[in-house]
């Protein structure tokens, strides 16, 4: 029957009469590339940005999801008013500089803070961890444990939450300047929109 739906739903698409509307905040520390991802999701080019001092939205389609995107920036200043844009979020995508270790306690801070918040219980989180490509950046399970998230991520694929009170949160490294890993991020977020 799952099939007949997903056929039937996927015709709809296809036509343009179904689609799904989103609002998804890009946080996480300075530096940890949301306006790259951003932009390299909206034009699919890199370029170099100035780091974020205002929030910013942007329009993306991806697959079935129209996505109202906020880049609220990073630095400490600007977390301050992260919990202003809480209302009508569809999914948060939380970057961490898999990179900058110095800084995994600070983001692992500013991660328990954004999912301790009551405005956000029931939104699913994907954390990317980013920048791979640079030699000696921390693997899926550093990173996993610098964030204290050893226990609490959900599986990757085809994980049906619907009928229990787990929120959707996994991890997933990626390197946005060389376009890898991210997508099946999204992709993987899509299914709890």
């Amino acid at each position: 029957m799952n099939f007949v739906l997903d056929w039937f739903l996927g015709m709809l698409w296809n036509l343009g009469l179904f689609q799904k509307d989103a609002k998804i905040l890009f946080l996480g520390l300075d530096n940890a590339g949301k306006t790259t991802l951003l932009h390299m999701l909206k034009d699919e080019r890199l370029g170099t940005h100035a780091p974020t001092q205002f929030p910013t939205s942007e329009e993306l389609r991806i697959g079935r999801l129209r996505i109202t995107a906020f880049d609220l920036g990073g630095h400490r200043t600007a977390r301050r008013v992260w919990k202003d844009y809480y209302a009508k979020v569809h999914g948060v995508i939380y970057l961490v500089d898999a990179f900058d270790r110095e800084r995994f306690a600070e983001a692992r801070e500013s991660l328990y803070a954004l999912l301790s918040d009551e405005h956000l219980n029931e939104v699913p989180f994907l954390i990317l961890g980013n920048k791979i490509d640079i030699p000696q950046a921390a693997s899926e399970e550093e990173l996993r444990e610098a964030l204290g998230l050893g226990n609490f991520t959900t599986g990757k694929w085809n994980v049906d939450l619907s009928d229990s009170k787990v929120r959707p949160l996994e991890i997933f490294m990626c390197s946005i300047v060389k376009q890898q890993g991210y997508g099946a991020g999204i992709k993987w977020l899509s299914q709890y929109i």
